[in-house]
């Protein structure tokens, strides 16, 4: 009885040990050091067999090359042969007809005389009777009786006209072998009178033999329908008279052995179209499958390499897999014990341990525990991580000298810490901190995210050195770059150009369509210009319409950049459209050259500046390279700036005056103030040379104050004097306009002089207006108030719109000078003369134009019915005197008291 049970308990037992021992042997088959050598043996098989298979595509490739090599190679050698005959049969039948026309004595110098005869180095030219004696030959050879020869015999016996083609043959008249090209000669009852040859070297035919083509032991060779071989060559010898019997073929499938030397090849033969004769092409079959048997043998020894290392690595993963596996076992309660405390931090743990070599230096560390922060960095699991050596997890810290690192900080301990870009495709995009602290046998690392901090600076150093606006680089980056590239010429002997700037009549459509326009064409201008330029040169925003470009690494030749700054200046001039309004600007370009030039930044700075105003100050739309002489014309700009601050204090200005004419009546009824500088100096100055000067410089205010002043006290002065009320119209500038006291200004001046309101008109240009129309707008309504008259000067060059114009307070249009000059022949002026008018008579206001000079521009405004006019057809600007003489000369009593005022002392007001 207990037999039995024991027997039953023994029989329960067995199955789940041996499924116990089961699972166990399988979990160590699962194992790296078990598996891996399974999977190498399957990789091992897989590389054989791979090798095995490419070895087989290039025998079989070997074959297909040869064989299209020779199909390529006889029919370059059939072209060429077919050439060689063809010629050779020409002079054939080109001697024959000569020979029947002429005779044999006359033929050959009739054809040399011509130059028709081949070259007697190459062939020889004979011409044979009929008893086979040579009665002329080219070049000239001992007479001989040929009549035995084989190329003779078949022309005398028959009376076939085709050509003939001796063997390879050695003869008397000539040591050296050759062949006879024949053809037979009649008299003229159709007789047999001879023949004519042409003799050659049968190498001649073989020259096409090319080692690098044919191989050492390949053949190109001429063979006759007889199977007479007639040349041959095969590497440096070239033979004949051999007897080969080959069927044409195209390429053989399969090399087979030459008749001449058994020795196997690819060959080809084809028939020569006309002739006795086919062309043959043979190579090596050896020769030919050299590179690919190469190849074969590369990839044997590949595989064979690629084999031992494979077990190598096997090997040594597979001992490094069984000491990571006792090494597991041992860290596990050490993660545990790490997990609890690390799971609640923000930043990314890693505990790691040193990895020794025999000599007990560190050669990797091993991840022994994480917390849940680090699977989110790594974005790999937990068990994945466990394990893993830092430099298979990331090899680039063996060269970056992160690892490095981790090995100083455990042998001399403490911490280290840094900032670094992650170099993974997770963590590519990221900034990360890190900290290194030594513990026993190994470091922790502590990494942190700090991507938005890093992003945070990195938008502001961008926005410290780039423009708002277009996103160019400012004028710190503009400096820091030129630095840069000056540098750099420095080192390698180099020059570097710098290109100033300064866009043409940009002002006009800022003022005329406002700042947001104004904005997107630079943006646009911007994106031209940068898009001229390769990415090592720089384009930059220096500040409101100005520009500069940097071309580094450049030539010595100024003239090679040319093509690239007529490129910009063309793209700055391409129209756009900004408001649904096309417009059109230009760019003035001031261009120095490092070291030519100047050596320092500021030295390039200042004459590219110099030169892009020559540039403005020529014409605008152009380039010009910095001379000396520029600086020159700056320092003459000071100094003209300097004069205009004294003659505001010293009293240098005075003012003419220029008739404005009532068109039907003739009569003068007003006058336009126009001032002028009269230099201790340098005598009369223009207002264009220093009108923009005091805009700029802000003088005009003061000047333009004085101008108010003084013409408003000479208009009462006339009138004091008994001369008819006229109107005295002033030009106010930009500046002026935008000045906040511009209103009492003008009512000091009218309550100083005692003018009426009505007797001054204020001219202001639409550009002026469109800075800002609705305070525009406003300070004119103010004056309008006043009683005084507002026209528009220049009318036609700015930018304003109809709905704007309509809702201006103003009296009058001036017609620009512009169209006016050309109204007698141009039609086009004249349909904007005539629009102008029929505009300013349809919003009520009277139209006057300027710079009339002959008859029949007056002429032609006046048939218009334009209201007004002003120009030197009339009178030229007039001291005040003059004026009242011409207002006088109107009917008006004479005049016994003083017209004229004496200086106006500004500062005195």
């Amino acid at each position: 009885m207990q037999t039995a049970k024991s027997m039953s308990a023994v029989t329960t037992t067995a199955p789940a040990l041996a499924s116990t021992l089961l699972r166990r042997w399988l979990g160590r088959g699962l194992e790296t050091h078990i598996s891996l050598p399974l999977f190498a043996l399957l990789l091992l098989a897989a590389i054989w067999m791979v090798t095995i298979h490419f070895v087989r595509i290039e025998h079989g490739a070997a074959q297909s090359a040869a064989r299209d090599s020779v199909r390529e190679q006889i029919d370059t050698y059939e072209a060429q042969l077919a050439r060689n005959l063809g010629g050779i049969d020409q002079t054939l039948k080109l001697l024959k007809y000569v020979v029947e026309l002429k005779g044999a004595s006359a033929a050959l110098p009739t054809l040399n005389e011509k130059g028709l005869l081949p070259s007697g180095l190459v062939f020889v030219v004979a011409i044979v009777d009929r008893d086979g004696m040579v009665v002329a030959s080219n070049p000239p050879a001992p007479l001989a009786n040929i009549s035995g020869h084989s190329f003779f015999r078949p022309h005398r016996n028959s009376d076939s006209d085709t050509v003939f083609v001796s063997e390879t043959l050695r003869d008397a008249g000539k040591n050296e072998a050759h062949m006879h090209f024949t053809r037979r000669l009649n008299d003229a009852d159709g007789r047999f009178a001879g023949v004519v040859i042409v003799q050659a070297d049968p190498a001649y035919f073989t020259s096409g033999y090319e080692r690098s083509r044919q191989g050492e032991r390949g053949a190109l060779g001429m063979i006759g329908a007889d199977g007479v071989v007639r040349a041959m060559r095969s590497g440096d010898t070239v033979s004949w008279g051999q007897m080969i019997r080959l069927s044409p073929v195209e390429g053989a499938a399969a090399p087979v052995a030459s008749p001449w030397d058994g020795v196997l090849r690819h060959t080809s033969v084809r028939p020569l179209h006309g002739f006795p004769l086919s062309a043959m092409v043979a190579l090596d079959r050896d020769e030919q499958a050299a590179p690919f048997d190469t190849r074969g043998r590369t990839y044997l020894w590949g595989a064979a390499v690629a084999s031992v290392l494979l077990v190598l690595i096997v090997t040594l993963v597979c001992v490094w897999s069984w000491q990571l596996t006792r090494t597991q076992r041992h860290s596990r309660r050490a993660q545990e014990t790490f997990a609890a405390a690390s799971e609640a931090s923000l930043d990314a743990f890693f505990v790691m341990r040193s990895v020794c070599d025999g000599g007990g230096a560190i050669v990797d560390f091993t991840i022994e525990a994480i917390n849940g922060r680090a699977e989110l960095l790594t974005g790999r699991s937990r068990k994945s991580l466990i394990g893993t050596t830092i430099l298979a997890l990331m090899p680039s810290y063996r060269h970056n000298g992160i690892f490095d690192e981790m090995v100083d900080v455990v042998r001399s301990g403490g911490m280290r810490e840094a900032e670094w870009r992650g170099e993974t495709a997770r963590t590519d995009k990221l900034w990360m901190h890190r900290q290194v602290v030594a513990v026993e046998n190994g470091v922790v690392a502590i990494v942190r995210d700090i991507t938005e901090r890093k992003l945070a600076e990195q938008r502001i150093y961008h926005m410290a050195h780039h423009d708002e606006l277009t996103g160019l680089p400012n004028r710190s980056l503009i400096r820091d770059r030129l630095d840069q590239a000056i540098l750099h010429a420095n080192r390698t002997s180099r020059c570097v150009v710098v290109a100033f700037i300064d866009l043409d009549s940009f002002k006009l459509v800022n003022d005329g369509l406002g700042h947001t326009a104004g904005d997107e064409l630079l943006q646009v201008v911007g994106a031209r210009m940068q898009g001229c330029l390769s990415a090592d040169d720089t384009v930059g925003r220096f500040g409101g319409d100005e520009f500069v470009i940097i071309l580094a690494d450049l030539g010595e030749d100024a003239l090679a950049i040319v093509p690239v700054l007529e490129k910009i200046r063309q793209a700055v001039t391409r129209p756009l459209q900004l408001g649904g309004q096309e417009v059109q600007v230009s760019c003035s370009m001031g261009v120095v050259m490092y070291p030519r030039d100047g050596q320092d930044p500021n030295t390039l700075m200042m004459n590219a500046d110099a030169a892009m105003y020559r540039a403005k100050e020529t014409g605008n739309n152009r380039f010009l390279f910095y001379t000396r002489e520029m600086n020159a014309s700056v320092e003459d700009k000071l100094l003209l700036l300097e004069g205009l601050r004294n003659a505001v204090e010293q009293q240098q200005f005075s003012l003419l005056y220029q008739p404005k004419v009532d068109l039907r009546s003739g009569r003068i009824f007003g006058v336009e103030a126009l001032i002028r500088w009269h230099h201790p100096e340098h005598g009369m100055i223009s207002p264009l040379r220093f009108i923009g000067l005091a805009e700029e410089s802000g003088l005009i205010v003061a000047i333009g104050d004085w101008v108010l002043r003084t013409a408003c006290r000479q208009n009462m002065a006339w009138r004091a004097a008994g001369l008819a009320p006229i109107s005295m119209s002033v030009n106010v500038s930009p500046r002026q306009f935008e000045e906040l006291r511009l209103v009492e200004r003008v009512a000091l001046a009218l309550e100083d002089s005692k003018l009426p309101a009505d007797a001054l008109e204020l001219e202001v240009t639409e550009s002026l207006i469109m800075r800002d129309l609705a305070q525009s707008v406003g300070k004119m309504g103010e004056l309008k108030a006043m009683g005084i008259s507002l026209s528009i000067d220049d009318f036609g060059t700015g930018y304003s719109s109809l709905s704007a114009l309509k809702s201006f307070p103003i009296s009058s249009l001036k017609i620009d000078k512009s169209f006016v000059s050309e109204l007698a022949d141009n039609l086009d002026d004249q349909a904007i003369a005539m629009a102008v008018i029929s505009l300013g008579h349809k919003l009520n206001l009277r139209v006057i134009a300027e710079g009339v000079e002959t008859e029949q521009q007056r002429d032609f405004l006046r048939s218009n019915d334009c209201d007004e006019m002003q120009g030197y057809l009339f009178s030229r600007p007039l001291p005040p005197d003059e004026v009242a003489t011409l207002l006088q000369a109107q009917g008006w009593p004479a005049i016994n008291t003083p017209v004229t005022l004496d200086a106006c002392d500004v500062a005195a007001h």
